[in-house]
């Protein structure tokens, strides 16, 4: 099994440019639900994932072909604990390894697009290139918006306020200072628990079910964020995402940047939003347009940043080996 790894501020993501196993399905979206019920694909996914060729906070994607034409390729998220429906920091990745590969014909100087198929839907990662390298990625979503606001929660923590929001998968939005945290790595922990919490409280309510394609449904995750004020008209904020069950994202999280973006535009109008992560990575993310979904509010997001190789890998599994897919230790 060979794969090509990047990372994007921070956080891994695991390209399987060829995956040895079938995926089938006239979508994406269609795939990434018979994924979910393959034995083979479920299989694949664990060993590049899991200890010891991965660990437990490991990201990755199988590359599938799009939709139609009209999109350069597709592909099937994947984490320690299934299939995801987005991911931006590995459209990020995607963008700079789909010109790295020449799978997309990019100049020595401007912009090319590179347009994916994903289970939420068509996605763009805009490759900015300087001198023939490339140096920015553009991660333009699908419409995100905001779900549910102030939703009272009882927690461990004492009673919080969350706002649901979709930005490619769902997320429930807590502000950290309010359940008397800080978003840093001497609270790690603590971040971790409340977010699995939060997550699981809310999973199988109504502000967990996606308004019209119920293949998207479910609170992916709880983004417990700090806000650092307002400079140059850029909200600056900090925050960590806790994903699937427990998994935490290095990098600012793209699809949760933009879920964040369709909060703060809610609320105060389009924005402009300087979001740290936990390890001090930095997206920039504003919204590049407004539109309307089933009804509701919406924006179309954008988040920049950028993604560097870290290296390839051959991985092969010896048929005596008795800890094959592997393990996951928290």
């Amino acid at each position: 099994m060979s794969t090509a790894d990047y990372h994007t501020a921070g956080e891994p993501f695991r390209i399987v440019a060829e995956p040895p196993v079938a995926l089938p399905g006239q979508s994406v979206a269609e795939r990434r639900v018979r994924a979910i019920d393959s034995p083979d694909a479920q299989r694949l996914r664990e060993l590049l994932c899991f200890e010891p060729r991965g660990h437990a906070d490991m990201y990755g994607g199988f590359v599938v072909p799009p939709d139609d034409d009209g999109a350069h390729l597709g592909v099937l998220f994947w984490h320690k604990d299934g299939f995801s429906t987005a991911c931006g920091h590995g459209t990020i990745a995607l963008g700079v390894w789909a010109v790295d590969t020449g799978i997309v014909e990019a100049p020595r100087d401007g912009t090319v697009d590179v347009v994916i198929d994903v289970p939420s839907g068509r996605v763009t990662a805009r490759v900015h290139r300087d001198a023939g390298r490339s140096v920015a990625v553009d991660f333009v979503n699908v419409a995100s918006y905001v779900i549910a606001r102030d939703v009272p929660l009882s927690t461990s923590r004492g009673a919080l306020a969350v706002t649901v929001s979709y930005g490619g998968a769902i997320y429930a939005c807590v502000d950290a200072a309010s359940a008397g945290l800080r978003v840093d790595p001497g609270h790690y922990q603590d971040l971790i628990a409340l977010g699995r919490e939060v997550k699981w409280a809310l999973n199988d309510g109504p502000h967990a079910v996606h308004p019209s394609d119920p293949r998207l449904s479910g609170v992916y995750g709880t983004i417990l964020f700090e806000d650092l004020g307002v400079a140059d008209g850029q909200v600056h904020q900090r925050n960590v995402t806790v994903f699937a069950d427990g998994e935490v994202d290095r990098s600012p999280c793209g699809s949760g940047t933009c879920a964040r973006l369709a909060a703060l535009a809610e609320r105060d109008g389009a924005v402009t939003l300087r979001h740290e992560s936990i390890v001090g990575s930095v997206f920039a993310g504003t919204v590049v347009a407004a539109t309307t979904v089933d009804g509701r509010a919406a924006v179309i997001p954008q988040v920049t940043g950028m993604a560097y190789r870290t290296g390839e890998h051959t991985f092969v599994v010896d048929p005596a080996d008795p800890l094959v897919p592997g393990f996951v230790l928290r």
